[in-house]
């Protein structure tokens, strides 16, 4: 005789916001009469850290930092011990989604649903059966979004710029940077002069992030233009920290020698639970920025980079 248990909620999305009630029920099904030893279903929401491979060494520092924030934690009871008839059982629940009240200085309340590389926030319902010493208990899971509400959209803010050799010279380590792969390290720097521009650096995570670049004059061939959305994550608080940049997609919105002194449009959808809102906190911060590309045919890479502010704005 098996039984099995699971999970489901009314909304489809699995999208919730704070206030908001997770409704659904607790299916439990049986080949025969159950008996069990209370049924129990718990909301759990945590930010989870992790330090790269380069700060290993300094892992100390970071002792306390690193460890996960809990965020949400509502426990409930669905049905006292007893028995379960044999067939489909479905036992409704509610929980409000609420952060805790009390915390430690520094809670950051409720996140929205993040999934990175060295951080992840993540919220989880989990069920759990409890049954006789002699029959293992039954547990079963299921993953919920956590979104802000919408807030009124910002004044855009739009970013042109021209870059050129001499541009790259002065800012380097600033904001482009120029190199070529493998023995081609130390070739000279071909001439060109590029346009690029971003119709605002403030964002909303529903809107696709649009611009537009052109090759004004370049003496050698172009291999692709990319259009690079980075993530910036810093883990670690005043003793020390853990920033590490990874990228989280790529298009290529050039490919081959583009035609001189014509607008290349640039489209980019921000992908879901990849990117959130830009947030700041005592243990962590989670940043992000555009890289636009150029890729010559020798391989000589000219990149300008845009920090830009994530919100969840109408």
């Amino acid at each position: 005789m098996s039984t099995s248990l699971s999970i489901n909620l009314k909304r489809p999305s699995k999208i919730y916001y704070e206030g908001d009630i997770i409704a659904g029920v607790v299916v439990v099904e049986c080949a025969g009469e159950v008996r069990h030893e209370g049924l129990s279903l718990a909301a759990e929401g945590a930010v989870n850290l992790q330090l790269s491979s380069k700060s290993v060494g300094i892992f100390e520092a970071f002792s306390n930092s690193i460890k996960p924030i809990n965020l949400l934690n509502i426990s409930v009871e669905l049905a006292p011990p007893g028995k379960i008839p044999a067939g489909v059982t479905e036992i409704p629940f509610e929980i409000p989604l609420r952060p805790r009240q009390a915390v430690s200085p520094g809670y950051p309340g409720l996140l929205e649903t993040y999934h990175g590389v060295f951080v992840n926030i993540m919220y989880t319902l989990k069920c759990g059966m409890k049954r006789s010493f002699l029959n293992k208990p039954l547990n079963a899971s299921c993953q919920f979004f956590v979104q802000y509400k919408h807030q009124e959209a910002p004044a855009p803010k739009p970013v042109r710029c021209e870059v050129t050799p001499s541009s790259l010279r002065a800012g380097r380590g600033r904001r482009g940077r120029g190199g070529a792969a493998g023995g081609a390290a130390r070739a000279p720097m071909p001439r060109f002069q590029l346009y690029a521009e971003i119709d605002s650096t403030v964002c909303a995570l529903d809107k696709p992030l649009t611009g537009k670049i052109r090759v004004d004059e370049c003496s050698v061939p172009i291999k692709s233009i990319e259009l690079q959305l980075v993530r910036v994550e810093t883990c670690g608080c005043a003793d020390g920290y853990s920033r590490d940049a990874t990228e989280i997609q790529n298009i290529q919105v050039g490919a081959g020698d583009v035609a001189r002194a014509r607008e290349v449009p640039l489209h980019m959808v921000l992908p879901r639970l990849f990117a959130c809102p830009t947030t700041t906190t005592v243990n962590f911060k989670i940043e992000f920025e555009l890289n636009i590309a150029v890729i010559f045919e020798d391989d000589y890479l000219v990149t300008e980079n845009f920090p830009i502010l994530l919100l969840r704005c109408r």
